[in-house]
């Protein structure tokens, strides 16, 4: 009996510490689009020619102290649970110290960078999730409650990948912390269950990401042209890419002789380097096609990208 007990709190033993070194996904907590535009912290920027409203994080955190509370009793619970966090305020202080750099950037032609103070913020931040918050207070009599509503939403496609929601119970105290806890409390593990299963399937099928090329109208080549291997060049391409993802996970949505747009390309989260695990990015991936080209075949070309899961070759020159 004794052997069966102690093989028992063996196997237990064992089965929790490989969960607690299994890693997880980092997370930033943020106030919502819809929290920031109720509240009056929107701010507009100039995209392309047209204007667009984005969260005002910084004046939100500055001039609303139960934001401040908020995401730090979400990010108490969340570590907690083993999670670890990005501290949006942080990170708001390492863009602003960036900032003069950044503008200072152009490209050859004197271009300047077009880049959404949000895709700047994620750049920096380099948080897996971005887990949204929205609440709302209720007032019945003297009864206080909160309803809230959190979203998962993956830093590179923009899509939701875990969510909750609900109403806590009604109680005399107006602390924010407290009502926050009290509401989020009950669906919190299943909601950080949604998040793992997600991470879990990146490390299994790649992180998403999306890749675009195209081409300088002043190139003497295109993506149809034979003169680079045994096939047209886009398709060579395309040899690289199914190379260089996991399992060969990728669609082609466009392909034209002067552009190719690739969706739901799974590109792996970690490279080796100097016996090292790093983080690989849709740039850095990128840049390793790039490469390949010019290496390979004397194509140069132009990296751009868009926020953290788009990238684009252009062909033909820098």
């Amino acid at each position: 009996m004794k052997k069966i007990l102690l093989l028992t709190f063996l196997v237990l033993t064992y089965t929790n510490s490989i969960y607690a070194q299994a890693k997880k996904p980092t997370i930033m907590v943020v106030p919502s689009d819809n929290w920031c535009n109720t509240n009056g912290f929107m701010q507009e920027f100039g995209n392309e020619g047209s204007i667009t409203k984005v969260p005002d994080y910084r004046k939100a955190l500055m001039e609303n102290s139960d934001l401040v509370l908020a995401i730090a009793k979400i990010n108490e619970l969340m570590s907690d649970r083993g999670f670890p966090l990005k501290n949006l305020e942080s990170s708001l202080k390492t863009l602003e110290a960036d900032a003069a750099e950044q503008s200072m950037l152009m490209s050859k032609d004197g271009g300047e960078m077009n880049e959404s103070p949000i895709d700047k913020l994620k750049a920096v931040a380099k948080a897996d999730i971005w887990m949204q918050l929205t609440w709302t207070i209720n007032k019945q009599g003297p009864k206080t409650s909160l309803t809230y509503v959190l979203q998962g939403i993956d830093a590179f496609t923009d899509k939701q990948v875990a969510g909750a929601s609900g109403t806590g119970p009604q109680g005399f105290t107006n602390e924010v912390p407290v009502l926050v806890e009290e509401a989020v409390l009950e669906n919190m593990d299943n909601f950080n269950v949604q998040l793992q299963n997600h991470f879990e399937d990146l490390f299994a099928n790649g992180r998403e990401v999306i890749l675009k090329i195209r081409t300088w109208d002043t190139w003497d080549y295109d993506l149809e042209t034979e003169d680079f291997g045994d096939d047209e060049l886009g398709i060579l391409i395309e040899d690289w890419i199914a190379e260089n993802t996991v399992q060969g996970r990728y669609s082609t949505a466009t392909a034209t002789e002067n552009k190719m747009d690739f969706e739901q390309v799974r590109i792996p989260l970690f490279y080796e380097r100097n016996g090292k695990q790093r983080a690989l990015d849709t740039r850095k991936w990128a840049n390793n096609l790039r490469k390949y080209l010019r290496d390979t075949y004397e194509i140069e070309s132009k990296l751009m990208t868009k926020g953290l899961g788009q990238a684009q070759l252009v062909l033909g020159s820098k």
